[in-house]
């Protein structure tokens, strides 16, 4: 249900756009070949154009202990491109005069602070004000386990509103379990009735559901993370994500929607405007990611060990869509990479070279870090001989040496440069460095 947002890079503007169907998958295949076999990812990928399926690609194991390996047809959890199949419900809503987009939320949940003033509208748009509650440190220790939806709606009015409604836009995953909860009484249908009624069986869609365990027969894989092997990751309750991230699918299944959407079968013309109009950078259940001279519109998601991203461009005609059950690298880059060899532009196959270390080894490194410029401490602590990095209210994550004083997370391109005699610490991510020193 994280947020994981995708920004393709702008590899020049200067190349035209020239799709091949005939690009080289050989090499794709050996880029996926390095990441596989580095343990660097596991799930599938799929790329169509003019709506035929033109490579497709599986890596790793759907059950990692059992040694099942995956396929076309394994089943992932997508996290928050959910919030696209939400925003697709609610706008059919609107369309059959169900749901108006200008209603306020007060008339469904007089509980929650300026329901009065927040819209349909402004929670599509990720402008409701609304906390988000996963942000929160307590949320790790009740995520998987079942809630009602008198439960969630009074988690989310306790947590309160961050800003006034429409004033900006901020991500908030609590707007869409509103907005699954209001379709559910607009239409006196289960969200999964809704899913099935106006996408999954209208489109074809044979592995889209809702509410899916790891223990149903027609299962979804398992999900994992890696430290030394994978790992397996808990499972968050669906009844939590509803709609803004409780969809499982696979990439096929994932691509026939996109073409689906935007060649106008689930919505029409004026309805799919209103997804792909920007907002703060915000649309509907969508967001741009810009690749050489073309934008793409889709969306990115993540929930307990699985992420995943899908994304359509209307130059060439082209769907994307990659899910994972595992992975410690970024999916930006792989992103990246698929694209260019579709679009015929250079990529290059990464190299992974890290170093050992011995546990003893680490022991310099362990400590609280704390910055001037940012408002957190990271926390350095060891696993046997792996060592551990952990932010405040977030996740740990594991670090592999690349060279002396220098340790690297791929999967958020993050990099630690450590100096031990003078007990600080370089963080680099996105071009920015700060600086920590250890308390």
């Amino acid at each position: 249900m994280k947020r994981i947002i995708l920004v393709l890079l702008n590899l020049g503007i200067l190349w035209q756009i020239a799709l091949s169907q005939n690009f080289d998958k050989s090499k794709l295949d050996d880029y996926f070949d390095a990441l596989e076999s580095n343990n660097k990812f596991m799930g599938s990928v799929a790329v169509s154009q003019n709506g035929e399926i033109i490579y497709s690609r599986s890596l790793g194991y759907s059950d990692f202990e059992n040694k099942l390996k995956a396929n076309n047809n394994t089943r992932y959890g997508i996290g928050s491109i959910s919030k696209t199949f939400t925003t697709v419900l609610v706008l059919k809503g609107v369309e059959e005069k169900k749901i108006d987009l200008n209603q306020t939320i007060d008339k469904y949940f007089p509980t929650i602070e300026n329901s009065n003033n927040i819209t349909i509208s402004d929670l599509l748009y990720h402008r409701s004000g609304i906390h988000d509650f996963t942000e929160d440190i307590d949320y790790l220790t009740w995520y998987t386990q079942p809630k009602t939806e008198q439960e969630m709606v009074a988690i989310i009015a306790n947590r309160g509103s961050d800003f006034e409604p429409d004033s900006k836009s901020k991500y908030s995953n609590p707007n869409f379990i509103l907005l699954s909860y209001i379709l559910e009484k607009s239409y006196q249908k289960s969200y999964g009735e809704l899913l099935e009624e106006h996408i999954t069986i209208p489109i074809g869609l044979k592995n889209t559901s809702f509410g899916e365990t790891v223990n149903n027969p027609n299962k979804k894989s398992k999900s994992y993370r890696f430290l030394e092997t994978w790992n397996l990751a808990p499972e968050t309750d669906s009844s939590i994500p509803m709609g803004a991230g409780g969809i499982v699918s696979t990439p096929t299944d994932l691509i026939k929607f996109s073409n689906a959407l935007f060649s106008g079968q689930l919505l029409d013309s004026v309805s799919l405007n209103k997804m792909m109009t920007m907002k703060d950078n915000f649309g509907m259940g969508l967001f741009q990611f810009p690749f050489n001279q073309t934008v793409g519109y889709g969306h990115s998601g993540g929930i307990d060990g699985f992420t995943s991203i899908f994304s359509h461009f209307s130059d060439g005609n082209i769907s994307y869509a990659l899910m994972s059950n595992g992975t410690s690298y970024n999916n930006n880059d792989i992103s990246i990479s698929v694209l260019s060899a579709v679009y015929d532009k250079p990529y290059d196959i990464p190299l992974f070279s890290t170093i050992e270390l011995q546990s003893e080894d680490l022991d310099q490194y362990l400590g609280i870090y704390s910055s001037a410029q940012l408002p957190m401490k990271i926390t350095v602590t060891k696993n046997n001989n792996k060592l551990i990095a952990q932010a405040t209210g977030q996740s740990s994550f594991p670090l592999e040496a690349t060279e002396k004083d220098k340790f690297i997370f791929q999967l958020a391109g993050i990099v630690l440069e450590f100096n031990p005699s003078e007990k600080t610490m370089m963080l680099k991510q996105g071009g920015g460095q700060f600086l920590f020193t250890r308390d």
